[in-house]
């Protein structure tokens, strides 16, 4: 709390007063983010009904990535590795019971391979570049804390999502990294955060692995 304290105390940072608008320290971060070569996600959306999934991805920010989404009201859970344009995936029998709307046997926790060009909407698989930019119109709030980092909240509201808010909480202190961004609205609630900037990235296929190309045509 005594990062949050120094802010809030007039000149304290020793580097003059911040009179960045909102808008400019939202561009700084979708600027900062966007150059990234690797960070983490994770991610929770819940809806109106109670109903909600969970998301973790490590990704390159251009076309390798590693995923895995667990949705909380029915226990199906579905890894992925997306390198180029394959997609390596590991479903849980809930998950292929639910997406072929039928009961499944066979084998559990096994590896697939297939192409990208497979994947449908909804079906939970993630590309792995993500868009930083700004949109709507954006107010700066008071300075706050994420995780014990000194962080700018920034407040966004737009014509086209009339039912919520978005507030973006800019790294206050370093690089203006984006360390979290809260969805709020009447049809469902998304809390993403980022962590782990430029690390080191090792996205490799699974070791045993099921084509489902050669498998369709056997």
């Amino acid at each position: 709390m005594a990062v949050l304290a120094c802010l809030l105390a007039a000149g304290c940072s020793g580097g003059g007063e911040d009179t960045r608008s909102g808008q400019e320290v939202l561009d700084e971060a979708n600027k900062t983010m966007s150059g990234l070569t690797s960070v983490t996600v994770g991610g929770t959306t819940t809806n109106a009904q109670g109903k909600s999934f969970t998301v973790r991805m490590t990704t390159d920010l251009k076309s390798r990535c590693t995923n895995k989404i667990a949705w909380n009201w029915n226990g199906a859970t579905l890894e992925q590795i997306r390198i180029g344009k394959t997609d390596y995936v590991r479903p849980n029998r809930a998950y292929i019971e639910w997406w072929s709307n039928k009961s499944m046997g066979g084998p559990q926790n096994v590896w697939f391979k297939t192409p990208t060009s497979n994947a449908e909407p909804g079906d939970g698989l993630a590309a792995c570049p993500r868009d930083f930019s700004s949109f709507g119109t954006a107010k700066r709030g008071e300075p706050t804390e994420v995780d014990g980092k000194a962080a700018i909240a920034v407040v966004v509201t737009d014509k086209s999502v009339k039912t919520g808010k978005y507030t973006f909480y800019v790294a206050a202190e370093g690089k203006p990294y984006l360390l979290k961004v809260v969805y709020k609205g009447s049809d469902f609630h998304t809390t993403t955060t980022y962590s782990a900037f430029d690390k080191p990235l090792d996205v490799k296929p699974p070791t045993k692995v099921l084509d489902t190309e050669a498998l369709g045509a056997s």
